[in-house]
């Protein structure tokens, strides 16, 4: 039975503790799927050995940013979507999705993780991490971006997923994902202002979201736990 949450959990950890933990990556063809500012393509690019990586992203803003990256010579950066991905059957080791399905429209969520099977060499792994609707963090943030529906959508395509037997359910974990923030200003610039999404907060709301932020606010900045569901599917042989 998968589970959309879980109210229980006691592990904070940052999420590259995870990952390594769940998955061998060094010798593998690697995918991400909504690389974003590609931190975590950089973790995974240079934390390890022998890493082929290809990474996608939509936003036109970061995909740029990405191709002045230049000290990452095993990345390939293409932009482009999880419903249509430009790379050939049974070719990637390990596809990952950090924080990314609930970004898919909701049309192509199953296409998605079809094309996700596609690409996937046979007993390859497909690493899906997202946020889960609980925590101060997603207080804050549906104050201004609720993602309720797109959160709950994302799992359920995933749940169809696996009740089809596109891809096997090798395990879901739980965690809290630490986040901090030195003042408001910093969340402004990495939460407010981010490219994917159009934050237009009136001066009211704006206003509320910061008297809400410095509730949180300590000697050294705003810290936050993100409880985050990890779905590790498996593509049968």
């Amino acid at each position: 039975m998968m589970k959309l949450s879980d109210p229980s959990i006691t592990r904070t950890s940052p999420e590259r503790e995870i990952y390594n933990e769940l998955l061998q990556l060094d010798g593998k063809s690697i995918l991400e799927l909504g690389c974003g500012k590609a931190e975590i393509t950089r973790a995974i690019a240079t934390e390890g050995n022998d890493r082929q990586i290809i990474a996608l992203e939509v936003d036109e803003i970061q995909h740029r940013n990405h191709l002045a990256i230049n000290d990452l010579p095993n990345v390939e950066f293409i932009m482009a979507g999880a419903e249509e991905i430009p790379c050939a059957d049974n070719s990637i080791d390990v596809v990952f999705m950090f924080k990314s399905l609930h970004h898919v429209p909701l049309e192509l969520m199953d296409r998605a993780l079809l094309e996700i099977r596609r690409v996937l060499k046979p007993g390859g792994y497909a690493y899906i991490s997202e946020p889960v609707y609980a925590g101060d963090f997603n207080d804050l943030l549906k104050m201004f971006h609720d993602e309720e529906q797109v959160r709950l959508a994302a799992f359920e395509a995933i749940k169809r997923a696996v009740d089809s037997e596109v891809m096997s359910l090798e395990q879901q974990c739980f965690f809290n994902s630490p986040m901090h923030f030195s003042d408001f200003a910093d969340f402004e610039e990495k939460v407010l202002k981010v490219t994917h999404t159009d934050h237009r907060l009136s001066d009211e709301l704006h206003a509320q979201v910061k008297q809400r932020f410095a509730l949180h606010m300590g000697e050294n900045g705003a810290d936050f736990q993100m409880p985050i569901r990890i779905d590790l599917l498996r593509k049968q042989t």
